[in-house]
């Protein structure tokens, strides 16, 4: 079957993969590619690795428009993402209405699954709250850091630590079987990012790339975006 290649932030990850079916009846193209780090999936696109389409951030889709790697005029907006906190499925949800709870429930927690603090949005934000509430010190040891925010879910799910706590895009948890939503930061600590679609000057398949972006964002697709974790 032939495919439209993807490289795309983990954030999309769920949204995509739900309307793959959709895609196929339509269009007779499957959907294949990468979901990872923002930052790692825009190298990937400038190192030449084949694709149709991107999901990033707003800010990198403008960058990459600039870099006449993204066609400008194909670029639309699929919807807000929310940087949140997630539990095993089996565990109490937490609360932090505060900073102040946000320190404590961090504090509290043996094991923190978080993705790369370095290329990946939700992974940067963390690195900063850590700082902002002065614990990344404290809890530097705890911090269990990886590629993606999906595959630190997937890895909080399979956790044996005792009070084991995640944070990453709300979507990513959503997601991930055995993981619970289990509310958002609290104001000051709270980040919410637009992702972004857009057809690559490079691609093999522009035409059924922008098809699938019109029904990553068509008005006919909120409520499936809103239960993938997206808001408008």
């Amino acid at each position: 079957m032939t495919t439209v290649n993807i490289l795309s932030g983990g954030a999309a990850q769920g949204l995509v993969r739900g309307l793959a079916e959709a895609f196929k009846a339509q269009t007779g193209f499957g959907v294949d590619g990468e979901f990872g780090a923002v930052g790692v999936m825009a190298d990937k696109l400038r190192a030449a690795t084949p694709a149709d389409l991107v999901i990033l951030t707003q800010a990198l889709l403008a960058k990459l428009a600039e870099e006449k790697l993204v066609s400008p005029s194909s670029i639309a907006d699929v919807g807000r993402v929310e940087t949140a906190l997630a539990v095993r499925s089996r565990d109490p949800k937490v609360n932090a209405k505060t900073g102040s709870d946000l320190r404590e429930v961090l504090r509290g927690a043996d094991a923190i699954y978080v993705p790369d603090t370095k290329a990946s949005t939700a992974g940067q934000h963390v690195a900063k709250v850590l700082d902002r509430l002065g614990i990344a010190y404290e809890v530097a040891s705890r911090l269990k850091i990886f590629p993606n925010g999906a595959t630190a879910m997937r890895e909080l799910a399979a956790s044996a630590a005792m009070r084991p706590i995640g944070c990453t895009q709300a979507t990513e948890i959503i997601a991930t079987e055995g993981i619970a939503l289990s509310g958002s930061l609290p104001p000051g600590c709270e980040l919410v990012t637009m992702y972004t679609a857009g057809v690559t000057t490079r691609a093999a398949h522009p035409q059924e790339a922008a098809a699938l972006i019109a029904l990553l964002t068509g008005a006919d697709r909120k409520e499936q975006r809103q239960r993938a974790g997206f808001t408008g």
